[in-house]
């Protein structure tokens, strides 16, 4: 089975889109989603992208916010700006989940947390998300929390993002497939396209 990598970070909407239809665009090709936490904010500065963020300039995010309102409409899923954008509790407790669990279970937990941070509106540093998520999978909660709190978790996730840069990652979601890339939950119909060419 062919392995497509995908990279996330949960302060990303539109990577939250985007896991909503992978699944689907890659079933029935022979190909495992094998995920990949990273730190976005650090991800773009190793990418040379030191510019301010979107959320720091209100024309473009009055935008942005009419265009995740439109995409949660075509894919069928609620969206609710959460509570903060601090993400790094989450990823590192999902870092952890990917490195223990079966490949389903943590796509499970990341959909779960997904669905509370964008679908819902949670803050991501709500310890309760990592909670429930982690029931519903069977995991327990505590040493997950205890790791995503620890220095080993930040330590972790840093390694990982300076991995994602190296292999050509500049954002999120960024899916790669061999030697192709795709970035953006906007390029779904390309990844789709190119996988019923035989890619």
């Amino acid at each position: 089975m062919r392995k497509l990598d995908f990279y996330f970070d949960f302060m990303s909407p539109f990577a939250y889109l985007a896991f909503q239809k992978l699944p689907e665009v890659v079933q029935d090709h022979g190909i495992s989603i094998v995920l990949h936490p990273v730190d976005l904010p650090r991800l773009k500065v190793l990418a040379g992208n030191t510019g301010p963020a979107n959320v720091s300039i209100p024309i473009k995010i009055a935008y942005l916010r009419e265009d995740l309102d439109r995409w949660a409409l075509r894919y069928g899923v609620p969206l609710a700006f959460p509570a903060s954008l601090k993400s790094a509790q989450a990823n590192a407790a999902a870092v952890r989940v990917i490195e223990t669990v079966s490949a389903e279970q943590s796509q499970r937990f990341v959909k779960l947390v997904w669905d509370e941070i964008w679908g819902r509106g949670g803050d991501p540093e709500d310890p309760g998300i990592i909670e429930r998520a982690s029931a519903e999978i069977g995991a327990d909660p505590a040493p997950l929390l205890n790791f995503a709190r620890s220095g080993d978790a930040a330590t972790r996730l840093e390694s990982l993002t300076q991995q994602a840069s190296e292999a050509g990652v500049f954002g999120a979601p960024t899916m790669v497939l061999g030697d192709k890339m795709w970035w953006g939950n906007d390029r779904l119909d390309f990844l789709a396209e190119a996988l019923k060419s035989g890619v």
